[in-house]
Formats: C-alpha cells, structure tokens, sequence
C-alpha cells in the first residue's frame, strides 16, 4: 500500500538521512567519535544524540538548549531515523549538525515535503529476510547507491519480452568502487555493457533459485562520493508462452534504497496490449498488492517514475486479448 504523500515523504527522507549519516565519510565520523560501540551497518543512536546536543550547547534554539544532554534527545532521535516522526525541527537540527551539502539538504526537504510531484513508495521488504542474507553474503559489504535509473523495456511483435536499456547514475559510498552487481530473476538473460561499464567476465551464476547475478566492471574506479553513469542492455531469451503471466511482467525490486527511479513499457504497434497496469507486488515473487490500469501513449508505451523506492517491487504487467486477463 502507499502512504500519502507527506507520510511516505517523511518516511523517504528518514530513509535518505540514515544513508547520509551511515555513509563513510564526515558525517559519519560526526557522530562515530562519541560512540562507545559501533556495529556494522547501524547507526549510534545516543552518538547521535551527543553531536545534537554539543551543537545545541553552541547554537540553542530555545531555553534549556545549553544543557541539554543526550538522553533527552534519544527519543526524538530514534522516531526520526525510523520515519515514524520526523519533524521539521529534528530534520533542520541533524542538518545544521552535520552540515550536509546543498544538494543534499535540498534532497531532504523535497522528500520531506512530499509534495504531489515527489512519488514515494516504501515496504517491509522485497525479498524475504533469508533470501536477502544470501544475497548479502553473496555480494558482500555495498559500496555505493543509486542516485538515478532509467529502465526501458521492449516487447517485441511477438509478444515476448525482447529487452531493457538501463541507464543509472550510481554514487560511490567507499573509496575505490571498480564495480557494481547486475541481479535478475532469470537466467534466461544476456547482458550486453554499454556507456561507462566495462566487460564483465563472467556469466550469470545462481545466489539462489529466484537470484542471479554478475559483476558489471566500471571504466574507471570511484573515489568516495564521485558519481558515474552506466548503460546496459537486457536481452531476454524467454520460452514465448504468452498465456503465463510471468512473460507479461516486468518487476523492478529496490532491495535498499532508490531514488529517481523511472519505467517505461514500449509495446511494438503490431501487437499491442489488451490491458496494461502499474504495480506494486509483495515481494520478488510475491503476489499484487496493488495495480492501476495505465493508458498507452502515442508510442504505445506506459510510463512512471517515482522520485524515491525503498524496499519495494514495482514494475507493469499486461494481458493480450488471447491470454484473457
């Protein structure tokens, strides 16, 4: 289900906050220095607190700033980090606490605000917790973030699924990122690199039954906090039963966090679609959540684009008029 926008904004930023303060770098090393323990991939929460408060001992905002001590804060602290209240006190505290960028900032209030041009969707989670762990393991410590993806999809005039163009702009969060994973839900899949990616060396292997994945090498390596954009081709090698409803899908599963995300469905104009819809599935392999009935435009394609995804798998289904709903 969605949230409205300003809850699923707040949520969105939450999300986005974490990752800012999770990311190697300053604004991580903010709160790291009051940190009695740290464990991997999880934030201090009273670390936190200290840098807020030694901020507001220097800069209060309101009577009682100068003395107030971590503690006090974990609360707020801890409803903000989870989306279940972030308010735009808090939000503007950890931003004048950690000086993040313009750019950045910019980001947090755009999400935040949720306004009607900021889609936002967010779920539990789009891959169950022991098929995340494989693919955790598999792929070991993530070094970077999506900044941006554009994913293409052609189905051909036979119907099949023929391709995807990808086109994402990913954001090094480690110094020295050379590569990035290519996951598919198949294996009936043939990836062709194009704009900023090497050639991969290996063919798909299997994490799991429902997971495959490769590397995709980058022309150059990453410095932490540069960015990179990179174009790839899928080309599917499907068996053509166009009754099975997995050959009338196309599933996207953001596993963290995604932002700017846009998808378009092109169907060629000598075999066009007797329905299309937009969808939010529960899980990889999981069944509709819920579903919007799209109109095709005059390229006789169908189009969305969401400013932020976090643990959710959307995409389109159709139907041809032989196959029936």
């Amino acid at each position: 289900m969605t949230d409205p926008p300003s809850v699923a904004g707040r949520r969105a930023a939450a999300s986005y906050l974490r990752e800012l303060l999770l990311r190697p770098g300053r604004y991580r090393r903010i709160w790291e220095q009051h940190a009695v323990r740290i464990r991997a991939g999880e934030i201090n929460q009273l670390a936190v607190g200290e840098a807020l408060a030694r901020h507001l001992w220097s800069y209060p905002r309101e009577t009682g700033n100068g003395d107030v001590t971590a503690h006090q804060l974990k609360d707020t602290i801890a409803r903000a980090l989870t989306g279940k209240l972030l308010s735009r006190g808090a939000l503007s505290l950890f931003i004048d606490t950690f000086g993040f960028t313009d750019q950045e900032e910019d980001r947090l209030w755009r999400l935040w605000e949720g306004t009607a041009a900021i889609s936002v969707l967010a779920g539990d989670s789009a891959m169950p917790a022991e098929s995340l762990a494989e693919v955790a393991a598999a792929l070991g410590p993530r070094k970077y973030q999506t900044v941006s993806m554009h994913d293409h999809v052609y189905v051909g005039s036979d119907g099949r699924l023929a391709s995807t163009r990808t086109l994402k702009v990913v954001e090094a969060t480690a110094e020295g990122l050379d590569r990035v994973p290519y996951l598919y839900d198949t294996d009936a899949a043939t990836l062709e690199t194009g704009q900023g990616c090497g050639i991969p060396t290996g063919s798909l292997y299997r994490i799991r039954d429902d997971v495959y994945a490769t590397d995709i090498p980058l022309t150059k390596s990453l410095a932490l906090g540069e960015t990179h954009t990179l174009e790839y081709w899928t080309s599917f090698h499907l068996p053509g039963n166009l009754a099975d409803p997995r050959e009338r899908e196309f599933r996207r599963a953001a596993l963290s966090s995604l932002e700017n995300f846009d998808l378009r469905v092109e169907f060629h104009p000598d075999m066009l679609p007797d329905g299309v819809w937009w969808v939010v599935w529960e899980g990889v392999q999981g069944e509709i959540a819920e579903q919007e009935r799209m109109t095709l435009d005059s390229q006789h394609s169908a189009h969305r684009y969401l400013r932020s995804l976090e643990k959710v798998v959307v995409g389109f289904r159709w139907t041809w008029p032989e196959a029936g709903a």
